[in-house]
């Protein structure tokens, strides 16, 4: 039979203590707080072996030690340990301990902390399930929370991040609604008013990828009049370009407009991508004439 690892030992150990019956003088806190304290060394012995799902493992069980000595703050920890050493190949786990680490963090009104935690679940989800949807829900969330800690640029971050993943999932009014709401909170400071054409021109692709030029003309009178130095911009020429091209149904001069702007200001892939979608919508509908 094989030695067993440092590692081994002290979980055992810790699992020997937490389930012990405790003396006639120690009461069953200082029984848990011990336990913990090994699981806790257990945890990070195996960190050093490189057995992360054991030391995940190792986390939670000082996590529910810490849960049963009342201690919100150190249950919380011991969760988002938990979850940094499941996110090395185990993103389900990851996600169900920073769960519980959320639990912990809003109980104590710790929703700072709570929306960093929420951003991470939905980056796992984005990254490693590619589950687009539950990124969606998360990044609204921590956006909520973020605002409500009046970090309004973070909140903005994570309201846009949902408003891409909305446009990916084809919620096209769902995701005009998000870039609005962010381009209305950067308007407010002169140090994030420059980004809003970006918002806004998000906002347009969003109309015309759903087919719907009356909303995108008429979003862009309203762009205008909340700023009146958008209508000089590159992005809200593009936009009128783009507007003509699919009313007219004229492909030509549709991908003459992209080509033109992406000279200047390289397209992203989520842009590209949308641009391809509204010009599959022109070859789907020929033009009027």
């Amino acid at each position: 039979m094989p030695a067993k690892s440092p590692a081994q030992v002290l979980f055992d150990k810790a699992d020997k203590k937490a389930n012990s019956s405790g003396g006639w003088f120690s009461s069953s806190s200082s029984k848990f707080e011990e336990a913990g304290d090994l699981y806790q060394q257990a945890a990070n012995s195996y960190k050093l072996e490189k057995l992360f799902k054991e030391a995940g493992d190792a986390f939670s069980r000082e996590a529910e030690c810490r849960e049963k000595c009342k201690e919100q703050n150190e249950a919380a920890n011991a969760w988002w340990n938990a979850a940094k050493a499941y996110k090395r190949g185990f993103p389900d786990l990851a996600i169900q301990a920073l769960t519980q680490t959320i639990i912990h963090l809003t109980q104590t009104g710790r929703f700072r902390q709570a929306a960093d935690r929420e951003k991470e679940i939905g980056q796992i989800y984005l990254q490693e399930s590619n589950d687009l949807r539950k990124a969606c829900e998360s990044m609204v969330r921590a956006g909520d929370w973020y605002a409500q800690e009046d970090a309004t640029a973070t909140a903005n971050a994570c309201y846009k991040d949902a408003a891409d993943l909305h446009a990916d999932l084809d919620e096209y009014p769902q995701a005009i609604a998000r870039y609005e709401q962010v381009a209305d909170h950067s308007l407010a400071s002169t140090l994030t008013k420059y980004s809003v054409k970006e918002y806004w021109l998000k906002a347009s692709l969003c109309a015309l990828a759903m087919g719907d030029i009356v909303t995108a003309k008429r979003n862009m009178i309203k762009y205008s009049n909340q700023d009146a130095t958008f209508t000089a911009t590159r992005e809200a020429k593009f936009v009128n370009a783009l507007v003509e091209a699919v009313e007219a149904g004229d492909q030509e001069s549709f991908t003459g407009a992209v080509v033109e702007f992406d000279q200047v200001t390289k397209l992203d892939n989520w842009k590209t991508g949308m641009l391809l979608k509204i010009k599959r919508g022109i070859q789907d509908e020929p033009g009027l004439t």
